[in-house]
């Protein structure tokens, strides 16, 4: 019988696929066929997932992202597991690559309330050299309440970085009725949403019309440190760097204003990736290895591994999803396309 199922034809990328027989693989058991309807296609159900053309068995994998995931560094996973560290890193790279299909879960969704948090963290890539010249930096976007990241992207800091992590922000602020933004002491990230999301506020008085921040949300900011070195007029030590809608609460008690939580996810981001632990060599080699492993802890960290604050998966407290996910069924998942 006809099915709809959720594979695509890697041909004409259609969706009407039925069923074409099973056959059985050497480290992998008895896999299954599917033809489609439209071009006559025949193609097997890992086509688009990680795991097409990987003759490796699947557990094997797994554990190596598993053990990657624990903050074994790269070599020491290879050696474990007899495998070469190029093939551990295409894997990963095959892994990564299912960060845009997970994350449709939480674009697709509708929220009532969110609260993120922002922050960043350093680390040396390839030969050290003054922080503001490295590619090193990353910056993170943390779901306070659920422990769900948001984004996390590294390169230079600068406003290229922050624009690329409140990009993601900005697509959840859409789909969310009430909004909340706090950070530490860094402006970037008041600077870049505003720059995406302003809106103009018409009053039907004369003049130029009034830019600020979309109804319903609202950015805070923890001046952190002392303000005496600094000539002139100083910094409040709680602000909203950029305006806000008139129309939006302003009822967050300075107590709430920090980045606590996600200061606690950065000292166990340490731990879990081999590329952010201090007094080794076991530092990225270039920043494209940096994002890969920062894109592979999100996916586990997100949708996986039971957060050790909460007791339960990110994305399942969250409400994007109603169970977690294992590794072996992520692996086995088609791209969205």
């Amino acid at each position: 019988m006809k099915t709809l199922t959720m594979l695509v034809c890697p041909v004409c990328g259609s969706r009407d696929t039925t069923g074409h027989g099973r056959y059985e693989t050497v480290h992998n058991g008895t896999r299954s066929l599917h033809a489609c309807t439209s071009c006559g296609e025949v193609f097997s159900e890992t086509t688009g997932t990680p795991m097409q053309g990987i003759k490796t068995p699947i557990s094997k994998v797994a554990a190596a992202l598993r053990l990657r995931g624990e903050g074994l560094g790269l070599r020491a996973t290879a050696r474990i597991l007899g495998t070469h560290k190029n093939t551990l890193a295409a894997w990963e790279r095959r892994f990564a690559g299912m960060k845009p299909t997970l994350m449709l879960y939480g674009w697709c969704h509708v929220f009532i309330q969110l609260t993120f948090e922002g922050d960043e963290i350093y680390t040396v890539v390839g030969q050290r050299v003054h922080p503001s010249d490295s590619t090193g930096w990353t910056a993170i976007i943390l779901e306070r309440a659920s422990r769900f990241l948001v984004e996390q992207q590294c390169g230079r800091k600068d406003a290229i970085l922050f624009k690329k992590v409140m990009r993601s922000v900005a697509m959840y602020m859409k789909r969310t009725q009430d909004t909340t933004f706090l950070s530490d002491g860094e402006r970037h990230y008041g600077n870049a949403l505003f720059e995406l999301c302003a809106q103009t506020v018409r009053t039907g008085k004369r003049g130029r019309p009034r830019k600020t921040l979309p109804k319903g949300c609202r950015v805070r900011l923890k001046n952190k440190g002392s303000q005496r070195h600094r000539r002139g007029p100083k910094r409040p030590k709680y602000q909203a760097p950029q305006p806000e809608h008139p129309d939006t609460p302003r009822d967050i008690p300075k107590a709430l204003i920090h980045a606590n939580h996600l200061e606690g996810h950065n000292a166990a981001l340490r731990r879990r990736n081999s590329a952010f632990r201090r007094r080794t060599n076991t530092y990225a080699k270039n920043a494209d290895a940096l994002q890969r492993t920062l894109d592979v802890h999100l996916l586990q960290h997100n949708f996986i591994r039971p957060h050790w604050t909460t007791g339960e998966v990110p994305a399942v407290r969250l409400g994007i999803m109603a169970t977690p996910l294992r590794l072996e069924a992520v692996l086995m998942m088609p791209k969205a396309a």
